[in-house]
């Protein structure tokens, strides 16, 4: 599986480390991913990638 959210798509970014000098090395910013165990209808579970802020917005909605 890649390190993309299920959900919302996200994926990893690229940016650049900057130096107080202003040297810039390139980086990469990963999502904060987590496994979580999603019922369906029928009574089966999955395990599906979600990024965390994903997560977080779906319990604030569901309340």
């Amino acid at each position: 599986m890649s390190r993309k959210c299920a959900v919302t798509g996200k994926s990893r970014q690229v940016g650049y480390r900057v130096s107080h000098a202003n040297n810039k090395k390139k980086r990469v910013f990963n999502v904060n991913l987590r496994v979580f165990r999603i019922t369906l209808e029928d009574g089966s579970t999955h395990k599906i990638k979600i990024a965390a802020s994903t997560l977080r917005t779906l319990r604030k909605t569901s309340k």
